[in-house]
């Protein structure tokens, strides 16, 4: 067990696809949890989750949120709501709900509401995934060296928030709070507006005639390659990022639109200073990335 961290009794994950699963297992390799049980509406997640080790129970029945004192929503944003919803009846007086959405704001105003005011609800985002989905595709070390942004509303309980502040510590990430607009802001831009141009060009590749799609497979360059392993993401997912973000992605893509004139202009006008500068701007944001091993 990581020193200092009193162990969660049992911990409710509800969705148990890639973060859900990871989290299992990452708590289980902290020795923070007792009993992790997993919620889930798919058979083969419950079975997997089952047969991989992953929860010690795991079904349908909103009913095993009884005596969790932590619960754990890993469902696509759009669903937050109806879970906790479902869940809430059973829910212990003191338990911490959270979520790990990559959209704070809309998650809030969703499950706040349906929760009784006996439980502390503290939305969060680990900053943390890949491409692959389901419970088979979650590994313990996902988390390490990785930031998780927990958003806590005014007032609310200041023990469960350096509780799962905690939890989040013990299974390796360097925890972050804030408001939820400005995650909504920040994320925006780091993560919601690139997912958005890799289905874009990935799209407008699928999009050519059949002999250039067959090239564009055949001499995929790294850039591009890169592109459709984001584009790769959960769809169901990425949907309900956008249209839950959507004030802070447009707001964004706006800005994008405008930077993609200037650099279509020097282009069009063979104005290198403005692309060399441009690009030697970008690099530096790559390097500094690097250095802070989010690379």
């Amino acid at each position: 067990m990581s020193a200092g961290v009193a162990p969660f009794e049992r911990v409710l994950i509800a969705g148990i696809g890639l973060i859900g699963s990871s989290f299992a297992l990452a708590l289980r390799r902290a020795g923070v949890a007792k009993q992790i049980v997993a919620f889930d509406h798919t058979p083969d997640h419950i079975d997997e989750a089952l047969r991989l080790g992953i929860a010690d129970e795991a079904g349908n029945d909103p009913a095993l949120a009884a005596g969790a004192d932590l619960v754990v929503l890993c469902v696509p944003v759009g669903a937050c709501g109806k879970v906790a919803a479902k869940l809430a009846p059973y829910l212990t007086d003191g338990a911490i709900v959270t979520d790990v959405g990559s959209v704070k704001q809309a998650v809030i105003r969703d499950v706040a509401p349906v929760l009784p005011p006996h439980v502390h609800f503290i939305a969060g985002h680990p900053i943390a995934g890949t491409e692959h989905s389901g419970p088979a595709a979650g590994f313990a070390e996902l988390f390490d060296g990785r930031h998780c942004i927990l958003t806590p509303a005014e007032g609310a309980n200041p023990a469960a928030v350096a509780r799962l502040q905690t939890a989040w510590e013990a299974v390796g990430s360097r925890v972050t709070i804030m408001s939820a607009e400005h995650h909504d802001r920040v994320l925006a831009i780091t993560s919601h507006l690139p997912h958005l141009i890799a289905y874009t060009i990935v799209g407008t590749a699928t999009d050519l005639e059949e002999h250039m799609q067959q090239e564009v497979i055949k001499y995929s360059a790294g850039g591009f390659r890169d592109f459709t392993r984001i584009a790769a993401s959960d769809p169901v997912m990425w949907r309900d990022v956008f249209l839950n973000n959507r004030e802070a992605v447009l707001e964004m893509l706006g800005r994008l639109h405008e930077d993609l004139g200037l650099l279509a202009r020097a282009i069009r006008i063979g104005d290198g200073a403005t692309l060399e500068e441009k690009f030697t701007t970008t690099r530096a944001i790559r390097r500094g990335i690097i250095a802070a091993k989010q690379a």
